[in-house]
C-alpha cells in the first residue's frame, strides 16, 4: 500500500488517452496524441505485443497507426474493428493479423517499448518522406498488424470544439452506442451503421454511457447530476445513490463514470457500479464514493467511499470479481466487487491524470500472460506511460481441509479438559 514504483510497460512518444485488450488476439491496443495543435505531437493507435519473460511483463511495439490531425481519446472494440472518438466524430477502424513470411521485415512507425519494465525497445531509423515520423525496420517474428479505415460517423454536434466523451459496443455487437460534450446520445446499428436513436440525455456533458448485456437498457452519466436509465431513447428512471446519506446534499456530488458487470458464479445476475465524485473542489477534499446497484432492478446496494483523490476512470474486470479506479492525480486502485473493498493501490503512479484503464481478459490468450496472478490491470495516462497492475494469487484453503482442522480443534481440546478435570466426560 502506499506510495511505489510501479515500471513502465511502454512509453508513447505522445500522450495516452484510451487502453483496450483484444480478448481473441491479447493484443494491447492503446492511443492518443496532441490533437490538432501544431506542436509537433503525433497522434497514432499503437499495436501492443504482450508477453511474460522471466516473470516480467514486456510489451512490444507491432505496429503505429497514423491517425493524422485527429487525436483517439476513447475506443471501444468488436473483434477486429475499433471505435474510436477522434473530435466530434466516431472512427470505425479493422485491424487484422498475419502471420510473418520468412525474412519479411515488419515496420513500426512513431513509438518505442520502453526500457522499464522489460519492454523492448526498437532501434531508430529514417524518418518516412510523408513525415509520418520515424520508422525502423524491425523482423517481427510474432504477428504482423495492418489498419484499413471503414468510415465514421458524427457522434457530436456541439458548435465549438465538438469532442466524442465515450463510446460502447453492445454485448452482442448489434448496436454502437456513443455520447459527446453536446450531452447527446447517438445510438447505432452496427455494423450498417443506420442511426437507430439520437436524444438529449444531459443538461451538459455525457460523462459515461453503458449498455446492458441483453441491450435493452442504457445507462448514461452527465455533468448535470444525473444518472439515467434509457428503454430506447426513453427515460425510465433516475438513479439517487444518497437517499440514505442525510449529511450528502443534492448538488455536493455528481457522477463520473457507470459500467455494467458480471456476479460470479450467478448466470443470470448483474451489477451496475458507479463513482461520485465531488462538484466543488475544496481545499479539504471531501471523499469520492463507489456505489453498488442491482443491475435489473436498479436499488442501491452498497456505497463506499474510495479515497479522497478525485476519481477519473473505471474499469470492472471480465468476471466481475473486481473493479479498477484511476485518479487525476495519477493513483491507481483494484477494489473487490462484491464488497468494494480497496485491495490493491499506488499513489501517484502516474505522474498525472490516468485517463483509462482496462483489465486483462481472464481467459483466452491472455490468460497464460497474466501469469501466477489474480488480476492484471493496464492503466495509461497523458504522461504517456502505459503499466501493468497485478496482484498475486491469494492463498486459500479447501473447505474440507478447514472443517477437518476444525473437528481437530474440537478434540484437542476435549482431550485436554479430559487431563486437566479428570471425569470431565
Amino acid at each position: 500500500m502506499g506510495k511505489r514504483r510501479v515500471p513502465d510497460l511502454y512509453r508513447a512518444p505522445f500522450p495516452l488517452y484510451t487502453v483496450k485488450v483484444d480478448r481473441k488476439s491479447g493484443l494491447v491496443i492503446t492511443a492518443g496524441g496532441g490533437g490538432a495543435s501544431k506542436t509537433g505531437i503525433k497522434n497514432g493507435v499503437h499495436f501492443l505485443g504482450l508477453e511474460l519473460v522471466a516473470g516480467r511483463h514486456s510489451a512490444t511495439l507491432l505496429h503505429s497507426h497514423d491517425t493524422d490531425t485527429r487525436a483517439t481519446m476513447n475506443m471501444a472494440l468488436a473483434d477486429e474493428v475499433i471505435a474510436a472518438g477522434q473530435d466530434g466524430n466516431c472512427s470505425l477502424m479493422r485491424f487484422r493479423l498475419r502471420a510473418p513470411k520468412d525474412g519479411h521485415k515488419a515496420s513500426t512507425k512513431d513509438g518505442h517499448g520502453g526500457e522499464q519494465g522489460g519492454a523492448r525497445r526498437r532501434g531508430g531509423g529514417r524518418g518516412d518522406k510523408s513525415g509520418a515520423g520515424d520508422e525502423t525496420q524491425t523482423k517481427n517474428e510474432t504477428l504482423q498488424v495492418s489498419v484499413e479505415q471503414m468510415g465514421s460517423v458524427l457522434s457530436d454536434s456541439s458548435p465549438q470544439d465538438p469532442l466524442q466523451k465515450c463510446v460502447r459496443f453492445s454485448a452482442d455487437l448489434k448496436l454502437l452506442i456513443t455520447g459527446g460534450t453536446d450531452g447527446r446520445i447517438r445510438v447505432w446499428e452496427y455494423p450498417d451503421l443506420k442511426e437507430k436513436f439520437d436524444f438529449k440525455a444531459h443538461e451538459g456533458e455525457v460523462e459515461d454511457v453503458d449498455i446492458c448485456p441483453n441491450s435493452k437498457q442504457l445507462v448514461s452519466v452527465g455533468r448535470d447530476f444525473a444518472c439515467s436509465v434509457w428503454h430506447g431513447d426513453q427515460l425510465a428512471m433516475g438513479l439517487c445513490w444518497h437517499d440514505n446519506m442525510p449529511h450528502i446534499t443534492e448538488k455536493m456530488y455528481r457522477y463520473q463514470s457507470c459500467r455494467f458487470g458480471k456476479v460470479p458464479d450467478q448466470k443470470d445476475a448483474l451489477r451496475l457500479f458507479t463513482v461520485q465524485i465531488p462538484h466543488k473542489r475544496d481545499r479539504k477534499p471531501p471523499p469520492c464514493y463507489l456505489t453498488k446497484w442491482d443491475g435489473r432492478t436498479f436499488l442501491p446496494l452498497l456505497t463506499k467511499p474510495c479515497g479522497n483523490e478525485v476519481i477519473s476512470c473505471l474499469d470492472v474486470s471480465e468476471s466481475g470479481t473486481f473493479l479498477g479506479l484511476g485518479t487525476v492525480t495519477g493513483s491507481v486502485a483494484i477494489h473487490i466487487a462484491f464488497s468494494l473493498q480497496r485491495l490493491y493501490y499506488v499513489q501517484e503512479s502516474h505522474g498525472i491524470v490516468v485517463t483509462d484503464l482496462a483489465f486483462l481478459p481472464e481467459s483466452g490468450k491472455s490468460q497464460a500472460v497474466k501469469g501466477d496472478n489474480e488480476v492484471a490491470l493496464l492503466s495509461v495516462a497523458v504522461d504517456s506511460r502505459c503499466q501493468m497492475h497485478t496482484v498475486s494469487n491469494r492463498r486459500s484453503f479447501p473447505l474440507w481441509l478447514v472443517l477437518f482442522l476444525c473437528a481437530v480443534m474440537v478434540v484437542g481440546v476435549l482431550l485436554l479438559l479430559q487431563h486437566l478435570f479428570p471425569g470431565f466426560i
